[in-house]
């Protein structure tokens, strides 16, 4: 099967034409495409059913994406049924999302955001959040080549070697060690913020902090997290101006 190369760095931008109504379908049918080629020379017409199945409906980690995008090509090689196809791609949907965000999004990024500000703190920012950097970024191309192996040699049975895979056993730990950096750094961060802030930099801070609080609660509806963010940015950044 050729093309795999090119399908991973396309599935690096997984999310490039995400949408409501397909999710991340289009950019998993873009990056299936390198991967159809031997199937157009073989087999024109399932090749074009493939294609219109590769851009439908899909939702998952885009981490964890190429699990999906292999086991679903391999899939359409072995001639499995478009309806059976169709199923195996709904069915994967929510456990590859649950997996990937409770292991990336609730473990792997706090923690390593916990390293970087510890870092910070211990006077090493810079190095501290390069290494912080370079690791997350291994670990996410890492994982999308194993991901994409595994789902290729898998196919229609990608559940069970997913279930058996090292993703579900470091689930825990990953959250556990998330818990233990982040309460570990962010008392630190406060004492070492508030020994080099001046009363009325403290009064500041917490001012907007309580205003962001109140926002959030009142107008919620009106005022979506991004928007408060950067309310709250242009906020600080004038108060420097200002504070004496």
């Amino acid at each position: 099967m050729t093309g795999v190369v090119r399908a991973f760095f396309r599935l690096l931008a997984v999310q490039g034409a995400w949408n409501y109504e397909r999710m991340t379908g289009i950019g998993l049918g873009y990056a299936a495409q390198p991967m159809l080629e031997d199937l157009k020379a073989s087999d024109p017409v399932r090749h074009a059913e493939a294609s219109v199945r590769a851009g439908e409906y899909f939702n998952s980690h885009p981490y964890l994406a190429g699990v999906a995008l292999g086991a679903l090509v391999r899939a359409e090689y072995d001639r499995v049924p478009g309806e059976q196809i169709a199923r195996l791609r709904a069915a994967l949907c929510s456990p590859l999302g649950a997996l990937g965000d409770q292991l990336f999004w609730a473990g792997v990024v706090p923690a390593a955001m916990a390293i970087a500000i510890l870092g910070a703190v211990a006077g090493h920012p810079f190095p501290v959040l390069a290494a912080v950097l370079v690791g997350h970024n291994l670990l996410r191309i890492g994982t999308g080549i194993w991901g994409l192996r595994v789902g290729l040699a898998s196919g229609i049975r990608v559940a069970a070697a997913m279930s058996g895979s090292w993703i579900p056993r470091l689930v825990g730990p990953a959250g556990s060690a998330a818990g233990l950096l982040v309460g570990l750094a962010l008392p630190l961060a406060g004492q070492w913020l508030l020994a080099s802030s001046r009363p009325l930099e403290v009064a500041f801070g917490l001012g907007a902090m309580l205003l962001g609080l109140l926002s959030g609660w009142r107008w919620s509806a009106r005022l979506p997290t991004l928007r408060l963010a950067l309310g709250m940015l242009v906020l600080a950044a004038v108060a420097s101006r200002v504070v004496p």
